[in-house]
């Protein structure tokens, strides 16, 4: 087989990855179609010589001319968060009473090393491809859009998806939880988060084009971010450590020196949400009374807090096991369903957002 005319319409071929990485154009096939087979010096070589040529496999080509596996390629950017868990627990609830595997990977919120995942997984040519987030680089894109597989995007919405997503607005949430603390008397709310991701982001972007139409946005109480992705979540220390409960109380007390007339704030997740609640024990500031907080995904720990905190629920568990759905579905022969599968959330309302009583005196507003 002559690997140099594989292609005619001028894109790299295996063989220019060969000479690239300076080995022989079978040793690339195989570290393509299988990288345990080669050495992991081999391997990274390889991995410089495709990322710098931009070599994107016929996976087409290679799905017409095999039989998949049974094998679901899951990709996650963190294994140690409670909200990718029960993501992976609504996929595991999913394949149950089907012959579907389920491989998971790690991307560390690294788009290198999603890209660099999602061509290992589809070389094993899985039965379908389930991805955290809407935000992959072109490459990735690419490579999920010749897959040859149903592809499902979870945990967000895109109007231009790969080829299914299921997830919801983080920008509607965003909005809502704003709505909410406007509605409960809040008048210089703010925003607390470390580093930022595409989906907080959105959080952001409903906040403050809520709070401009209010007439209440005031860039002081916004949090100096960190946009982009850490390398590693246990490496990466610096960013990471501003989204935990000793990051928020830092953060919190900055935006006080700020602006002292912050009556609220959204936090990027609950446990910032739960450090905002300590700072304001330790300087004797009333929850709800003086200062409201509100966080985001709503674990039970908001709920058992006290005062307890508010929060935006959002679908996780539904997230995952909605698209194990969906793609069995689809392997079964029936006809894909609606490219774009809204989810919703819930704005679950508090004590710690609840500065008239209105909540103590109707339980049942609780929630939206």
């Amino acid at each position: 087989m002559n690997l140099r005319s594989r292609r005619t319409d001028g894109r790299p071929t295996i063989a220019d990855v060969a000479r690239r990485a300076g080995v022989g154009a079978i040793t690339v096939s195989r570290a393509l179609r299988d990288p345990t087979q080669v050495s992991e010096a081999l391997r990274r070589m390889i991995d410089d010589a495709v990322r710098e040529l931009n070599y994107v496999p016929n996976l087409n080509a290679r799905a017409l001319a095999s039989i998949r596996t049974d094998v679901v390629g899951v990709l996650v950017p963190s294994l140690t968060q409670n909200i990718f868990s029960d993501v992976l627990r609504g996929v595991y609830d999913g394949v149950d009473g089907s012959n579907l595997q389920i491989q998971v990977g790690n991307t560390h919120y690294n788009e290198d090393e999603e890209e660099r995942l999602i061509g290992q997984m589809l070389r094993q040519k899985p039965a379908g491809m389930i991805i955290s987030g809407t935000d992959q680089n072109a490459r990735s894109r690419t490579m999920l859009e010749n897959a040859g597989c149903p592809v499902i995007q979870i945990m967000d919405l895109t109007d231009d998806p790969i080829d299914t997503v299921i997830g919801f607005s983080h920008y509607e949430a965003g909005r809502a939880i704003t709505r909410h603390l406007i509605e409960a008397g809040y008048r210089n709310i703010g925003f607390l988060s470390g580093w930022m991701n595409s989906r907080s982001l959105g959080r952001l972007a409903g906040l403050t084009d809520t709070l401009k139409e209010a007439g209440m946005y005031n860039p002081k109480l916004i949090t100096p971010i960190v946009t982009g992705q850490p390398v590693h979540e246990h490496k990466d220390e610096k960013k990471m450590s501003f989204a935990t409960p000793l990051g928020a109380r830092k953060l919190l007390s900055g935006l006080l020196e700020a602006d002292p007339r912050m009556d609220a704030v959204f936090c990027n997740n609950d446990s910032m949400a739960l450090g905002v609640l300590f700072e304001c024990m330790q300087r004797g500031i009333r929850v709800p009374e003086d200062f409201g907080i509100a966080g985001f995904n709503d674990f039970d720990i908001m709920e058992a807090a006290h005062p307890s905190l508010s929060s935006v629920r959002s679908p996780r568990w539904e997230s995952g096991h909605e698209a194990v759905l969906a793609l069995r579905r689809r392997l079964d022969g029936d006809e894909a369903g609606p490219k774009v599968v809204d989810l919703g959330f819930q704005v679950m309302k508090r004590g710690s957002t609840d500065r008239h009583g209105g909540l103590a005196r109707n339980p049942a507003r609780g929630t939206w």
